[in-house]
């Protein structure tokens, strides 16, 4: 219904659990042009005895499979997820698991939290509190990892569409169909306008030509 409004150039999605992506869902999405071309799927851990104990109703390799459903029905999607490290119980090898399964994934970019305990959660109640600094240490290589896969992903794509949101420190701002950032130096007023932009990646951010046409 929303892909059918007259005036509205773009549908994202949101956070969605992996098992929502069946070959139906991907199908129907990849015929609605509004459709963003970008799914977060939360994954918290590429490990699947790690997620059995955040009882998370799904697999690794169940998340793999919707990976690759997405894949088959849009071209160059771009897939982004969560991840919590130093989860109670994570040992070196589990972790080894999810950096592992996360670099096969050749996902666009995640998030990466340490895990916080939250009193009155079932966690909290877990054994095997991990220290601080082997989670900020698993922390600091999944985004590593992260901004290696984001550099890789971006360039895949030249030129790049920018829905421009707001002007910051002198620069246009906004994001690309793949939600990378991207900012443009323009003497015309862009804010709320789809331009196509040429790419130049610095610091996981594409820059747009100075001289800028919109559509």
């Amino acid at each position: 219904a929303v892909n059918r409004v007259d005036g509205i150039e773009r549908i994202r999605l949101g956070s969605l659990e992996p098992k929502i992506v069946t070959e139906e869902f991907a199908s129907a999405l990849s015929q609605m042009p509004k459709v963003c071309p970008h799914f977060h799927l939360s994954l918290q851990s590429g490990c699947d005895a790690t997620l059995k104990r955040m009882n998370r109703r799904y697999t690794a390799e169940e998340y793999e499979t919707g990976c690759q459903l997405l894949r088959k029905y849009f071209k160059h999607p771009a897939i982004t997820t969560d991840v919590i490290v130093g989860f109670p119980g994570e040992s070196d090898e589990e972790f080894e698991t999810t950096y592992e399964n996360l670099a096969d994934l050749e996902l666009s970019f995640f998030h990466v939290f340490p895990y916080s305990k939250r009193n009155g959660t079932k966690a909290s109640t877990l054994k095997g509190e991990i220290n601080g600094k082997i989670a900020k240490a698993r922390v600091a290589r999944l985004l590593e990892l992260s901004n290696a896969c984001r550099e890789r992903d971006m360039k895949r794509f030249n030129p790049v569409q920018v829905l421009i949101e707001r002007k910051q420190d002198g620069y246009y701002t906004g994001y690309t169909n793949q939600y990378h950032p991207c900012k443009i130096l323009s003497d015309i007023p862009l804010s709320g306008r789809i331009t196509i932009e040429w790419q130049r990646i610095e610091d996981g951010t594409y820059y747009g030509k100075k001289d800028v046409v919109c559509d």
